[in-house]
């Protein structure tokens, strides 16, 4: 494993700018989530890394090693694609094996380190199977298997869940996380798909057209988002827009179209006036009448209702405002729709951003 340094990095294809200026210290031992949008830069930030791309601009290191200028084979990465590309015409083994042949390991210690690397992702059963008669998780096994077994200073990994289904997904979520904690490895990993950066990663960089949003644990980007970008990006949520009317102690005002908001949780330099958003995440919004104490009480409609099984989504609208608000472990206190619903939200959970 090793510290990989990205030092104002930026590639563009003619007029498009895919990675504008991006710098990253992404630490030995780390799974470091590159999250953005389709088209935001991540993949070819990720490609950058692995020496398939020249970079325009900026550096690359690896610890105090600058491979910007190394070709991909030197650079000792190994990368996990989207569609696995495993060899259609060689077995399992016979695939895994395919890395260690060319770098001229014999025989004999090959057949050891691919029994070894299999029994690691638990393919060892299956090692003599072709790539077609393998489910698509043990395809995505096999290609960690063969990633893994040359030892890289850094595993690259794009998309590599996309084309499993809803339940392997999440099975495959914590089964990559294992292998790569038990191989020590430095990973960068690049989705779309947050539910993944936020289960598996130790930090996550968040990617706009190119650029560099935001870079932290997972907890601190969801609830403590830079911009509205980041917190409508990162998971659902309430963003209402209003205007600071004050302070109060430790905490700002904030006058929005479903009354006054109390915030504790916003940026130190807003000033009175100032036009600004406040992001209430639908989980944090509890329903029920609040005690006298509870700040940032409102009543509103019930609009719609979604039992989904551990929890319930509902629809309410106050004023001309409409919010989503998570129900957990749905009791049925939401009432019925078109009925009038009071609620209420800790000032905590109200989060300022301009």
């Amino acid at each position: 494993m090793i510290d990989v340094g990205l030092d104002k990095l930026s590639k563009s294809f003619g007029p498009v700018v895919a990675v504008d200026d991006v710098s990253l210290a992404i630490r030995a031992g780390e799974l470091f989530f590159v999250l953005g949008p389709s088209g935001c830069g991540k993949t070819t930030l990720l490609r950058c890394v692995a020496g398939f791309y020249e970079p325009d601009g900026g550096r690359i290191l690896f610890g105090q090693r600058d491979v910007t200028d190394l070709p991909a084979h030197r650079r000792n990465t190994a990368m996990v694609f989207q569609n696995y590309a495993l060899w259609p015409h060689m077995t399992v083994a016979q695939n895994v094996a395919f890395g260690l042949q060319c770098r001229g390991v014999d025989r004999r210690q090959r057949r050891q380190l691919v029994r070894e690397e299999l029994t690691r992702v638990q393919m060892a059963d299956l090692a003599g199977r072709k790539p077609n008669a393998l489910s698509g998780g043990q395809q995505q096994r096999v290609a960690l298997a063969r990633a893994l077994i040359v030892e890289p200073q850094c595993l690259l990994l794009d998309e590599p869940l996309s084309n499993l289904d809803a339940k392997l997904r999440l099975e495959m979520r914590s089964e990559i996380r294992r292998i790569c904690k038990q191989a020590n490895l430095t990973a960068i990993y690049v989705t779309h798909d947050q539910a993944e950066a936020l289960s598996m990663a130790d930090r996550i960089a968040v990617l706009r057209d190119g650029r560099l949003e935001q870079v932290g644990p997972p907890r601190e980007l969801y609830e403590r988002p830079a911009n509205r970008f980041v917190a409508g990006f990162l998971g659902e949520t309430n963003l209402v827009e209003g205007h600071v009317s004050g302070a109060r102690g430790p905490q700002v005002l904030v006058r929005t179209a479903i009354g006054e908001l109390r915030s504790a949780t916003f940026d130190q330099t807003v000033e009175q006036g100032d036009k600004v958003v406040c992001s209430i995440r639908p989980e944090s919004v509890r329903l029920g009448r609040a005690t006298a104490e509870a700040g940032n009480r409102f009543e509103g409609t019930l609009t719609g209702t979604m039992y989904l099984g551990q929890m319930a989504r509902h629809q309410l609208r106050v004023d001309r405002t409409d919010l989503t608000v998570f129900e957990l472990d749905p009791g049925g206190g939401a009432g019925t729709v078109g009925g009038a619903v009071e609620a209420w939200v800790d000032p905590v959970n109200v989060v300022v951003l301009r």
